[in-house]
């Protein structure tokens, strides 16, 4: 399947090439083994998102004992340190130099702290009491999350600078989309299928405490070896990359002029206004998550480990899916449409049950795994087609951005789209264990016997609410600007003044 989207990019592109002759672009294409080594990258950032988002607030509030307050600001926290680390990550990434490229030398590095605190932050020593469990939560989910920040975005901007030409960029992102979201269904396939198995002792079988050693491990190893990966299998591509130019002083005044010059596009504004509230409605929902599964839907850990292979499903059966699309639409729409089939797909069974529809099945019913299964093959086709027009816009603002200023920002724009995800990420950590503590969720709670009313405000806030929020920043994505011909107008323009035949804009 792969291969056949490899030649299905090259034959889109040979014929557009004969059609539009344009000897001022480049028309350097990627291999097959770069982009799958690209993409590959992009699972280290799946691997730990939904790690943290699965287990970790639900191993501090129901197995250690924090209120879920507690664990939703030390997790905050953390998010808020790691957005700080964001533009630092982007502008030393944009103005670093070295034989090895800009990029690389950061994500190889990162492997190796990111390794360690990943372990660290699942496994709290004993009796260290509530203020030290919340401590320890901070400072290793600061740690975790700081070393990860040195992978994403430059990972992210060397996406961009790879990848010249507008389509390649989609395919290339939606690879990298595919991985990610591949590694988040690993995560959930792995953890509850493999660690926590229900038991007659657990029930959930999360409620083992014993079993996080063994799970932090094997997704540190996950994320260390597919870092390597990307590292090595993108190594060839480092003599064709953008190189730094910039000879100025790294100053404040530095620094703030050139995120001015960023925020300065409305491209680049209305994305980021759309992903600050996606991102918070999509992190309280991932707080959420673990307590739904297993308490809204009654489903066995054994069941919510067999889903993700139906949102894995789904994901490879939507590449093909994504290139079309991509192709077909503007960037905007290939956008903004998945991502209202989304919001209709995820609350559909949800509102049903919440309006307790007589003839909806109710959780003693074999039905309800399977209503879920085609929940996930469905938003499974539909994210990649989302995520990678979402990454790949903000690889054309990078080239706007040039336009306008006569220099490369694409670790600068990464970093700002990183640091309003993460903010964005804090807010709604913060939110969703808020939540849990204003529904009176109880800890060390066993299946089927939390009370129904805290089971409906639980759905009701994952479902319908949550969507509201996400439904004001598809608005904002509507507003973005950048079209196949205003790209081409872009990179052309770049290239006449690169080849001294434009002054200015």
């Amino acid at each position: 399947m792969l291969y056949a989207l490899y030649l299905y990019d090259r034959f889109l592109f040979s014929r557009r090439g004969c059609l539009e002759v344009n000897t001022h672009v480049s028309t350097r294409r990627l291999s097959l083994p770069t982009m799958l080594a690209f993409g590959v990258g992009q699972a280290v950032e799946g691997f730990q998102a939904h790690a943290f988002n699965l287990f970790l607030l639900f191993y501090y509030q129901q197995i250690v004992g924090m209120s879920g307050t507690l664990a939703g600001l030390a997790l905050g926290i953390g998010l808020v340190f790691d957005a700080i680390s964001d533009p630092a990550a982007g502008v030393l990434s944009d103005r670093f130099s070295s034989r090895w490229g800009r990029r690389h030398p950061f994500i190889f590095v990162s492997a190796f702290p990111l390794f360690i605190t990943f372990i660290a932050v699942f496994n709290p020593p004993a009796h260290l009491g509530e203020f030290g469990n919340f401590l320890w939560l901070t400072v290793f989910a600061v740690l975790v999350r700081a070393s990860l920040t040195f992978h994403y975005v430059p990972h992210l901007a060397l996406g961009a600078d790879m990848a010249h030409d507008y389509d390649q960029r989609s395919t290339l992102f939606a690879l990298s989309t595919v991985f990610a979201i591949t590694a988040m269904a690993v995560v959930g396939l792995v953890g509850y299928g493999l660690f926590f198995p229900t038991s007659e002792a657990f029930s959930p079988g999360t409620l083992n405490p014993e079993a996080y050693f063994g799970f932090s491990v094997a997704i540190a190893v996950a994320m260390f070896v597919v870092t390597m990966i990307c590292c090595f299998g993108t190594a060839k591509e480092i003599p064709h990359l953008h190189n730094t130019t910039t000879s100025e002083a790294l100053t404040s005044r530095w620094v703030l002029r050139v995120y001015k010059q960023v925020f300065a596009n409305k491209s680049f504004r209305m994305i980021f206004a759309g992903m600050v509230l996606s991102t918070f409605a999509v992190a309280v929902e991932a707080i959420l998550s673990p307590f739904m599964g297993v308490h809204f839907w009654g489903l066995r850990t054994e069941q919510l480990a067999l889903i993700p292979l139906a949102t894995i499903a789904g994901l490879w059966l939507g590449l093909p899916i994504t290139t079309l699309l991509t192709r077909l639409l503007d960037k905007r729409f290939a956008l903004v449409l998945p991502a209202i089939f989304i919001a209709v797909n995820n609350n559909a069974a949800l509102g049903l049950r919440l309006m307790d529809v007589s003839w909806f099945p109710d959780n003693e019913s074999p039905w309800i795994f399977w209503i879920l299964v085609a929940r996930y093959l469905l938003q499974g086709m539909a994210l990649p087609v989302v995520l990678a027009s979402f990454n790949s816009m903000f690889a054309d603002i990078a080239d706007e951005v040039e336009l306008d200023n006569d220099a490369r920002r694409e670790g600068v724009i990464f970093s700002a789209r990183s640091f309003a995800n993460k903010i964005a990420a804090a807010l709604g950590a913060v939110l969703g264990g808020v939540v849990i503590d204003l529904i009176r969720f109880p800890t060390n709670a066993t299946a089927g016997t939390v009370h129904a009313d805290v089971v409906w405000w639980l759905g009701l806030t994952e479902g319908p609410v949550l969507s509201c929020v996400s439904a004001i920043g598809v608005l904002f994505y509507l507003r973005y600007e950048i079209t196949r011909e205003r790209h081409a107008e872009i990179v052309e323009k770049i290239s006449l003044r690169k080849n001294g035949e434009l002054s200015g804009r």
